[in-house]
């Protein structure tokens, strides 16, 4: 299978990629080729295993904007770039592919982060003519991956939209948001924050191969008991739906979301943009080579043959019979199990400057 250059990615042994989710490091669209290609021989070398390296960055900016109509926000916050979690098919991996790294293994090994992101958060939040709407955090890299833990930089992001009193939608799967319900709590009591927690499958196997940093599937689920437990309303996401692999357990995720504290569901079905179609389909053959034919078959017949179809309105759930038995099964399961299709709208009309700011200066 050919990357973007037209050269075979190199093959990578097993154990320099343990604990990782691409199989290569398939170069991106804006590169020559990879260090790694092939050259037709199977002479060993030895290599270094793959580390988790992380460059930290200045940011000049914080608020992402974007006008898509297949989602309900206009602005993010990514205190990181690349993801240790390491997702298989994680539809935020072209964008290392700007960075000229390749949206494989480098997507998910190096990492960039960016320890002035509350700073430059305080100072675009107490600019005159600022208009409030929420702030969206996780919809493109994790903000509570591993590297967390010790950066802080997300936690330091939240203290600014508290201090605020801002709205956020925060999306993750990682259980480390249990640190910060400290901060959640008092902001969910104002209507300031929801947390939507992603559980594609309840099979810790599967969810080991292809999420492998990431929480299994049980201590998320202790992580939506944790978050609704302390007052903070959380929507359980299954996101992706694989066809043919993960399908058969939407009622048993909604389920276990709802038993688990969750008042919302939401799916999305598996997404291949741009450089990710060859790295999952790389993963596929490797990890289920019974059932690769059949999962892709799948996937193209919900986009006109093609791995994937980026129209809006197409590219988040497919379209097709098998895209509207999927659809009609998530309805009914919400429907049986209590669940809302959207959390509560958070509240936009208690946003204040806190003083000690330029635009609220304190007295003394």
């Amino acid at each position: 299978m050919q990357d973007w250059t037209g050269h075979s990615p190199a093959p990578i042994g097993t154990e320099r990629r343990r604990g990782r989710g691409a199989v290569s490091n398939r170069s991106g669209r804006f590169e020559p080729s990879r260090e790694e290609s092939w050259d037709g021989w199977d002479i060993p070398e030895v290599r270094a295993a793959f580390r988790t390296d992380l460059r930290l960055e200045a940011a000049r900016s914080i608020l992402t904007r974007n006008t898509s109509p297949d989602v309900p926000f206009d602005r993010s916050v990514n205190p990181y770039r690349g993801c240790e979690h390491g997702c298989v098919y994680c539809f935020a991996r072209p964008s290392h592919a700007w960075l000229g790294l390749s949206p494989g293994l480098d997507f998910e090994t190096r990492l960039i982060g960016r320890p002035n992101a509350a700073e430059i958060l305080r100072k675009t939040l107490s600019r005159k003519g600022y208009t409030v709407a929420p702030i969206a955090i996780g919809t493109n890299t994790d903000a509570y991956q591993p590297v967390e833990r010790d950066q802080g930089i997300m936690r330091a992001c939240l203290e600014v939209l508290r201090d605020f009193r801002h709205p956020v939608a925060i999306v993750t799967k990682g259980s480390l948001i249990e640190r910060d319900i400290d901060i959640l709590a008092p902001m969910a009591a104002e209507g300031l924050v929801h947390v939507g927690v992603s559980v594609t499958t309840l099979d810790a196997g599967i969810a080991r191969a292809m999420e492998p940093r990431v929480p299994a599937p049980a201590r998320r689920l202790a992580t939506i008991r944790a978050l609704a437990e302390a007052g903070i309303p959380v929507r359980v996401m299954m996101a992706p739906i694989v066809p043919g692999l993960t399908d058969t357990e939407i009622e048993a995720v909604f389920a276990a979301g709802r038993e688990a504290g969750a008042r919302a569901a939401s799916w999305i079905m598996l997404r291949l943009p741009r450089e990710v179609a060859g790295l999952w389909e790389e993963w596929l053959v490797e990890a289920f080579p019974d059932r690769a034919a059949r999962i892709m078959a799948r996937v193209r017949e919900m986009h006109g043959g093609k791995a994937y179809d980026a129209a809006f309105g197409k590219r988040m759930r497919g379209e097709g019979p098998y895209a509207e038995m999927i659809a009609a099964r998530a309805r009914l399961t919400m429907q049986k199990e209590g669940l809302a299709e959207r959390l509560p709208a958070l509240a936009c009309d208690r946003f204040e400057v806190p003083l000690g700011t330029l635009e609220q200066p304190a007295l003394f």
